[in-house]
């Protein structure tokens, strides 16, 4: 019996996948890596019996990075990005062990169907796994294609089934197209991110900002906010003035009739208009008509104008209606939620999605009443080619998606419906007068049918009052002509959905990259989202446009990118080389960032007026090890000492408080420790700033406290505070934290683990001595006699934390509360750095993992 794997984008695409194709006679089974699930079944293939293996990846298997040293921004110049660093794939999340996951589930499998999402960067997933399954599956035979691509769009049972009966191939020029973008903004992205971050932090201290980067589609993106914030700066507002008259037409009514001039902006010719006007005793009627109008049911969704709606009505930033967008997708609510299409194909059934809605109280009625009557077919929206419009697939209530969820799909539903019922008519008015020379219209709507605005009222035509019934020549007594004065006013900041908009317009980015540039200027801290989804430009974001604009102006505008765009688009159907693209855009960036770099004084000019140097920023801390001077701790992002009198600059631990270590000093290089700490759930250890920058020890990296370093006789070294191996992790040792009693606690060097043991002890101490069952150090505690939990009104005990019975209830393991998830500390079983095996800093030997112990401290999860 052959063997098909089939592999989707995500776990729970791939069960609901596996479901309908097998009809729910399925096992399942965890795959080795924990996050995937792995679903199997027999059915038929190809017309002969096969047994199916159907899991996923958790999106891209692989990412772009730079090889070796070409990471470290200290030893390469960023000019040889463009060219010289060799790029390679890596794992993309190498806790998944996605690869090895793979070729476990793809070694003796005939044939692979890829169910990967349906759009570029699906295809380009698909080249990835057929990378890490091709070696290991088993070798066809001469002209035989083991191969298939799966194309659907959306989670039902038809079209999963028709996917399946009409498989096709990966497309390479799509993955191609994909892989010539991940390569451009690598090497764009990182060559002038890295240069402007180390010039601009080396100089300035109030940046807040951790990274000044760059970005070939998020700096344009920035530059359409800064353009909005200068037209609003620079508006010069203007009086005009306005001739406004109100007539009685019936008793106590009154008509507001509008100017045709509409306004003037010159007050004695104003003035004069309105004294001529108030010499006249009535209006005249000129003309009056009627004339039946219709307002268009909307266009099919499509990915961009889901966006809009989103930030615009429902409050969501497109990042975050995104990610609901694809869970709804996911669950089999909606259609494949990244198209750019807003037309409908001749053979979609749109009656059959809309039945679906038949029995949904919150538009039954007006489903029902299409169906009997008959749809309206969707008007001709544009064709993209990629996938339908975003469609409801099954009905849903509040209950079931709750919040966000449903209010998105709601809207969804609604638009949908929209799309199939009539267009709104009504009846519009229109009423000419005279008042002397001066012509004035009014115009009133009455609705004949609501149509589509039944189901979307907030598109409905606002009831007005009525007109009265007249013919040329009647005449309505004035009652009153008044000149207003008015001032024209600025733009407003960018709203979300205006910015969608303009990069629609001008092709900065994808429909499912556009919600990320955007939030990347927010979280780079360039612009603010302020009410009304509002994005107004923080200094930094309005510094580093001007920067652009005055040194090359390219850098920022959306030409380039649109242009680019193009390009990638010629790659992906076949019609543009892939290497000469690539070649071609790299040389152009090459020149402006070379030419960047000789012209960046023009953006320090405008960087010196908004921040201040490194040297005035700040509150003195601790001493210099080199002049013995105080230096600055520098608050803003990232967090920083400086010294003023070396022109020195020391980075720190980040999203964390840092304070004085009682003035204690580094045995090696004099400089004042510093503790840092992630509040008092977390963890905390002293560090010293030179050796944290400058690793001391062969052993030791960048970026290491004294609780990872190797010094043999430091008291506040891992040597003579190193406990155990953590209970959890491979690398890391659980270190005593000194400063946290009376609530005292080890924490692991490497992962988030924390073992809280001897509340209210008086001391705890590191012993030299180690516990002959498992290697760890033996500890001395010290208890109050009042507080003392020792048997026997005992107050000192020494033992060994994971094997002493005494200490047995007074231990418990808990996880590191971090303020950041990126915290280098990471997540739980996050695989830290090495030590030497077989030994302990300073000769001890390395603790062996207490089995017990650790599944005693299991139980302490929290």
């Amino acid at each position: 019996m052959k063997t098909v794997l089939m592999v989707a984008e995500k776990p729970s695409l791939a069960q609901s996948i596996a479901k309908i194709l097998s009809r729910g006679s399925m096992s399942s089974r965890k795959g080795l890596n924990g996050a995937c699930s792995v679903h199997e079944y027999t059915g038929s293939f190809l017309g002969q019996s096969a047994r199916f293996k159907m899991t996923s990846v958790c999106g891209h298997v692989m990412t772009l990075d730079f090889i070796g040293k070409y990471n470290n921004w200290d030893k390469v110049d960023p000019a040889e990005l463009f060219s010289k660093a060799p790029t390679e794939k890596k794992e993309a999340n190498p806790k998944l062990n996605m690869v090895k996951f793979l070729q476990v589930e793809g070694r003796a499998c005939d044939y692979i169907v890829l169910w990967l999402d349906c759009d570029k960067e699906g295809e380009n997933i698909c080249f990835e796994v057929l990378d890490a399954t091709a070696p290991v599956m088993n070798k066809p035979r001469v002209n035989e294609r083991t191969v298939y691509r799966a194309k659907f769009s959306s989670i039902t049972d038809t079209d999963i089934c028709n996917a399946m009966n009409h498989l096709g191939e990966p497309n390479h020029n799509e993955a191609l197209s994909v892989d010539a973008r991940q390569e451009l903004d690598l090497r764009i992205g990182c060559a002038f991110t890295r240069f402007q971050t180390k010039y601009f932090q080396g100089k300035y201290g109030n940046l807040d900002s951790s990274l000044i980067s760059f970005g070939p589609c998020q700096t344009p993106t920035l530059g359409f906010c800064v353009e909005r914030h200068d037209k609003i700066q620079s508006f010069k507002p203007e009086t005009y003035w306005v001739l406004q008259a109100k007539v009685n037409h019936e008793k106590e009514c009154c008509l507001t009739l509008d100017w045709d001039r509409v306004r003037v902006f010159d007050r004695e010719i104003a003035q004069m208009f309105l004294n001529i006007t108030k010499v006249a005793k009535e209006a005249k009627v000129e003309s009056m008509s009627r004339k039946e109008k219709a307002k268009q049911r909307p266009l099919a969704l499509n990915t961009v104008e889901m966006l809009r709606v989103a930030s615009a009505a429902l409050g969501m930033g497109p990042q975050h209606a995104m990610q609901i967008a694809e869970r709804l997708y996911t669950q089999g609510y909606i259609s494949y939620p990244r198209t750019e299409t807003t037309h409908y194909p001749e053979n979609f059934d749109l009656k059959g999605s809309l039945r679906q809605q038949a029995n949904n109280p919150y538009w039954a009625e007006t489903v029902k009443a299409l169906l009997s009557e008959g749809i309206n077919r969707p008007r001709k929206g544009h064709d993209a080619g990629d996938h339908p419009p975003i469609t409801p697939m099954r009905s849903a209530s509040e209950a079931e998606l709750g919040g966000d969820g449903w209010r998105l799909y709601e809207y969804i539903t609604r638009h949908f419906i929209a799309t199939v019922s009539a267009d709104c008519k009504y009846l519009q008015t229109t009423i000419a007068c005279s008042i002397g020379p001066e012509c004035f219209t009014c115009i009133g709507k009455t609705v004949i049918s609501p149509g589509f605005t039944e189901v979307m009222p907030w598109q409905s035509i606002p009831p007005e009052e009525s007109l009265p019934n007249c013919d040329r020549g009647d005449a309505f007594p004035i009652s009153e002509v008044k000149l207003l004065e008015k001032q024209t006013n600025p733009p407003d900041y960018l709203t979300e959905a205006e910015l969608i908009t303009l990069m629609e317009k001008h092709g900065i980015g994808t429909d499912a990259s556009i919600p990320v540039h955007i939030n990347n200027i927010c979280q780079r801290n360039y612009v603010t989202v302020e009410s009304g989804r509002r994005l107004k430009p923080t200094n930094l974001g309005i510094v580093l446009v001007h920067g652009y604009y005055k040194i090359d102006a390219e850098l920022v505008l959306p030409t380039i990118r649109s242009a680019v765009e193009k390009q990638l688009n010629l790659i992906a159907v076949g019609k543009a080389n892939y290497h000469q693209v690539l070649e071609h855009t790299l040389d152009i960036f090459k020149r402006k960032f070379h030419y960047f770099v000789d012209s960046i004084a023009g953006m320090d000019e405008l960087m010196e007026v908004s921040f201040s140097p490194l040297a005035a920023t700040g509150k003195p801390l601790s001493r210099c090890g080199k002049c013995h001077r105080f230096m600055k701790y520098i608050q803003a992002k990232p967090s920083r000492l400086h010294c003023s009198h070396c022109d020195e600059t020391y980075s720190l631990p980040q999203n964390g408080t840092i304070k004085l270590y009682k003035e204690l000093r580094c045995p090696l290089d004099d400089f004042e420790l510093v503790l840092w700490s992630s509040g008092s759930r977390g963890k905390s250890y002293p560090l010293c700033p030179y050796c944290y920058n400058h690793p001391p020890f062969r052993d030791m990296k960048k970026g290491m406290g004294c609780n990872e370093c190797t010094h043999p006789t430091c008291q506040h070294s891992l040597n003579m505070l190193g406990i155990g191996q953590c209970v959890e992790c491979e690398n890391g040792v659980l270190v005593l934290d000194p400063t946290s009693g009376p609530k005292w606690k080890m924490a692991c060097n490497k992962c988030n683990v924390i073992v809280h043991f001897f509340e209210n002890a008086h001391k705890v101490r590191v012993s030299a001595e180690t516990c002959e069952s498992c290697d760890a150090a033996l500890v001395d505690v010290d208890f109050n006699k009042a507080k003392s939990p020792l048997p026997g009104n005992e107050t000192q005990h020494s033992g060994c934390v994971f094997c002493d019975p005494v200490f047995q209830d007074l231990v418990e393991l808990k996880h590191a509360a971090m303020k950041h998830p990126m915290h280098r500390g990471g997540q739980g079983k996050r695989q830290g750095r090495g030590r030497g095996k077989g030994r302990r800093p300073g000769g001890r030997p390395n603790p062996k993992r207490p089995k017990d112990k650790m599944a005693a401290l299991a139980a302490y999860f929290v």
